[in-house]
């Protein structure tokens, strides 16, 4: 049976254990509210098997997120998968949880995004965002702000090129969902 996400699945394993520093990234891009294409390096979740992304509801990207295309570049195996998806809410109940593990600095940015300034929005100096950010009034104990979320991918295509290939010329696939599982094409690279 092809399974490409599982595939996806255990290159990101392989090239975590190779300590990539892309291993737990992604570049997704959407339209952007004035139709431009807008790319952003995102941390891609493994979240109850399904992979996600979190995102603040403060961002200007948040409301265009119900369509995405996903980069994964693992250069320490010569392997990029693009994904067409569509998304889905992840629970607001599993937000606030996955919250909890992610690093000091992003959580009291988040709460910055809330209080005080959204994502994406001007400010005058460095000095003055890590002011703001210092002064900022905490919940105790810190918990998610209503801002935070998250959305599932839901792949729609996936491509797979592996550029190691001993001959030189690279392996290119493309996978689509069918019933009961995905199908195979090989593409010229």
């Amino acid at each position: 049976m092809i399974d490409p996400l599982g595939r996806l699945a255990a290159d990101r394993r392989l090239a975590r254990e190779r300590q990539d520093p892309c291993a737990a990234l992604c570049t997704l891009g959407n339209l952007g509210a004035d139709g431009w294409p807008e790319t952003r390096t995102l941390v891609l979740r493994d979240l109850e098997d399904r992979l996600a992304v979190f995102v603040n509801a403060t961002s200007p990207k948040f409301t265009q997120l119900d369509r995405v295309s996903l980069v994964v570049w693992l250069p320490s195996l010569n392997v990029q998968y693009r994904l067409r998806c569509e998304t889905e809410p992840v629970p607001r109940e599993l937000v606030a949880d996955s919250w909890q593990l992610r690093p000091e600095p992003p959580k009291h940015m988040d709460w910055l995004y809330t209080l005080a300034r959204p994502q994406s929005s001007p400010i005058e100096s460095r000095e003055r965002l890590l002011e703001e950010l210092a002064s900022l009034s905490l919940p105790e104990p810190l918990t998610a702000p209503d801002t935070a979320r998250g959305f599932y991918l839901l792949p729609q295509v996936i491509d797979r090129l592996d550029l190691g290939m001993e001959n030189g010329i690279h392996d290119r696939r493309r996978y689509l969902p069918g019933n009961p599982s995905w199908s195979e094409v090989v593409l010229v690279p």
